[in-house]
């Protein structure tokens, strides 16, 4: 298994900052990045074989490739989304379709989490889960924003969307996706049908038409009261710098 940050985006909510940098290179505390944090996190849990999709000012984390390697002892393999700009991120999980053949865990790069999210995910193979796992928020109020969750009794995927009453959710999920090596092909396949029906989805709209098509997808839950933030704005920059340093 090997790590993998999603990082193509734009952010463009997150100007003047995202003007020449990708969101994942936003600092967080003092000099590091969120993607430092991703990388520093996939370290721990050795996880040291890192793919980076990249799109968006992907120059700058061409650049910075080798100090981020040394930094934390990772291998970084950078995959290039030819669409970034254009279109949403299901087209961008699928372009690293070909690297994913040893499973990956999969981050977000627009998440600040610490570790726990990564052990929490690997811990969950010893379950019997197989397939996918989602790490999964069961204890954040959610609003419109969040992209929410429904389950059934035994904790697998029955819808995901931004478009659920809050009320009905059983939570958030995180962007952190646990992917086992024979899960990829019906990934890929699911994600394929994703952005040629509309390339503007989400990569979790990948895994609604996985449901959809019969396939089992697993949750599990983080630890109550773990401090995270999706960084779409700078009111999320804020809450990611104030947790971060705590990491």
């Amino acid at each position: 298994m090997i790590g993998m940050v999603l990082a193509a985006g734009a952010g463009r909510r997150l100007r003047p900052y995202t003007d020449t940098l990708p969101k994942a290179l936003i600092p967080v505390d003092g000099e590091t990045t969120i993607l430092d944090i991703a990388l520093r996190n996939l370290a721990a849990v050795e996880l040291r074989e890192v793919m980076v999709v990249v799109g968006y000012a992907a120059g700058a984390v061409e650049t910075r490739q080798a100090q981020l390697e040394r930094t934390h002892g990772v291998r970084l393999k950078l995959v290039h989304n030819d669409k970034a700009e254009i279109w949403n991120n299901a087209y961008s999980m699928w372009t690293a379709r070909e690297h994913m053949g040893e499973g990956v865990l999969m981050v977000n790069g627009d998440t600040v989490h610490p570790v726990a999210i990564e052990e929490t995910l690997l811990a969950s193979r010893g379950a019997g889960k197989g397939g996918i796992t989602l790490a999964i928020d069961a204890d954040k109020v959610l609003a419109e924003e969040e992209m929410k969750v429904q389950v059934d009794a035994e904790g697998v995927l029955t819808r995901i969307t931004k478009l659920m009453d809050p009320a009905l959710a059983h939570g958030e999920y995180i962007g952190a996706t646990l992917v086992e090596p024979g899960a990829v092909p019906a990934l890929a396949d699911a994600l394929q049908a994703t952005f040629e029906r509309d390339p503007d989805l989400y990569y979790e709209d990948g895994y609604q038409e996985m449901v959809d098509r019969g396939e089992r997808i697993h949750t599990t839950a983080i630890p109550t009261g773990t401090p995270w933030v999706e960084v779409d704005d700078h009111a999320d920059l804020a809450r990611a710098r104030e947790i971060a340093c705590h990491y």
